[in-house]
């Protein structure tokens, strides 16, 4: 291949010819941009959510969703033209679900991650540490260590399961196991608890707080801090 310059030249590049043929591929860019394009309803995002969970038909999310089946026949077409709902018949009546494909697994874990919600598969009664593997439990140890030292970041799963080379529902079942509750509602008791005790204890502002136990955005965090002590963070700093 031969060696691309560029006008400007910054560092080495020695990637720069093959960062530009995948660059000149814009039918691929224009498919994940169509993705993209079918989340950006809400409704649609509530019903591709619920669709990663159970398999329903139209009558049924009709009414999870408060809304008339023709509505909701509206959002289920595009989502199942663009591949990341999959159906299937019985008798008169068509079931929906998300793909099992990469795509659609990755759109569930941004959502639940930018709206920082327990995935419904997570819920539930904990099996018995004596189910797993004695080296899976010491790996949700470490974890539970490292995340406490790190409240400040957001360290996500696929992140901690390359790290520890555990598979990520492995170590998600592990972690509730040792302490009872998922790993993100675990973490996030730990932030409110490290919170509060910033807001007694220091003259920090709210953002600086938000920044130190791991929220990028103020509104979040005091979102997150009234969804958990039922008081805005402000509120709470002068009762306290």
């Amino acid at each position: 291949m031969n060696e691309l310059h560029l006008p400007h030249r910054h560092g080495e590049g020695e990637g720069t010819a093959l960062i530009k043929a995948q660059l000149s591929r814009v039918d691929r860019f224009q498919t994940v941009t169509e993705v993209f394009r079918q989340l950006d309803d809400p409704t649609r995002l509530r019903i591709f959510w619920l669709l990663c969970h159970c398999e329903e038909c139209v009558v049924n999310i009709s009414a999870l969703l408060e809304m008339s089946s023709p509505a909701v026949s509206h959002h289920l077409r595009p989502l199942r033209n663009s591949g990341l709902l999959v159906s299937r018949r019985e008798g008169k009546e068509v079931y929906y679900r998300a793909a099992d494909t990469p795509q659609s697994r990755l759109l569930h874990q941004m959502i639940e991650q930018v709206m920082e919600i327990t995935c419904p598969e997570q819920e539930g009664p904990a099996a018995p540490p004596e189910a797993y593997p004695s080296d899976a439990l010491e790996i949700a140890r470490r974890v539970h260590d490292e995340l406490l030292q790190h409240l400040d970041q957001k360290i996500t799963i696929e992140e901690l399961s390359k790290k520890y080379l555990i598979n990520p529902t492995t170590l998600k079942a592990a972690f509730k196991s040792v302490y009872g509750t998922s790993l993100a509602a675990h973490i996030r008791e730990h932030r409110m608890e490290q919170a509060a005790s910033l807001l007694r204890t220091s003259d920090l502002s709210v953002a600086e707080i938000a920044q130190a136990v791991g929220y990028d955005s103020p509104s979040k965090f005091s979102a997150a801090f009234k969804a958990f002590f039922h008081i805005l963070p402000k509120e709470y700093r002068k009762q306290s």
